[in-house]
């Protein structure tokens, strides 16, 4: 168990795994962090933990594991966004849809360079998901938390997982997502 948020403990992490001479063709970057408020509002130290998890340790994390994957022509590699880092702007989470942008982005980049490598990238972009996230964050009294159906935790791991297999470059489990999805690209950025 290690804590994401620290600078430098996705290095730890790995370091760790190549000690013990374990050899990593799947990896899934599942962890994440959320914080609501007024960004002037927020605590800094929270907003710079969430970035770490959500930015820097899957960015680390993926980045260690692409020379062994990419030597043994063999890897999967599954990133887990949100649809959020589809919309436009994320008021009161303005720090948490960039970071799920960014995420999206690494990821469909990322899938683009790895083309006949052997290596693959998925972006699971799942809608709201049955979980504590919302209560953690502080969201749960939000419109979006009260009016959206949620996905289970299987449900969204099961897509995930499966998509992945597939070697699909983006999964959307459910009508929620692909609907969010197509309606964040669509308009323009102010709408």
């Amino acid at each position: 168990p290690t804590d994401l948020s620290e600078p430098h403990a996705a290095t730890r992490v790995w370091q760790d795994v190549a000690s013990a001479g374990i050899v990593v063709d799947i990896l899934v970057n599942n962890a994440g962090s959320g914080v609501y408020g007024r960004v002037a509002q927020q605590d800094p130290d929270a907003l710079e933990r969430m970035l770490q998890v959500n930015i820097g340790a899957l960015t680390s994390l993926t980045r260690l594991a692409l020379p062994g994957m990419q030597s043994r022509r063999w890897g999967r590699i599954l990133n887990v966004g949100s649809i959020v880092g589809y919309q436009p702007a994320g008021p009161c989470m303005a720090g948490y849809y960039a970071s799920k942008a960014f995420v999206l982005s690494f990821s469909k980049g990322l899938a683009r360079e790895l083309v006949g490598s052997g290596v693959s990238v998925t972006i699971l972009s799942p809608a709201l998901t049955e979980s504590s996230f919302e209560e953690r964050s502080g969201a749960s009294n939000t419109r979006l938390y009260r009016l959206l159906p949620k996905m289970t935790a299987a449900a969204v791991a099961r897509a995930g997982y499966e998509g992945m297999k597939r070697q699909s470059a983006v999964v959307l489990p459910g009508w929620t997502a692909k609907l969010l999805a197509f309606a964040g690209e669509l308009p323009p950025r102010r709408v």
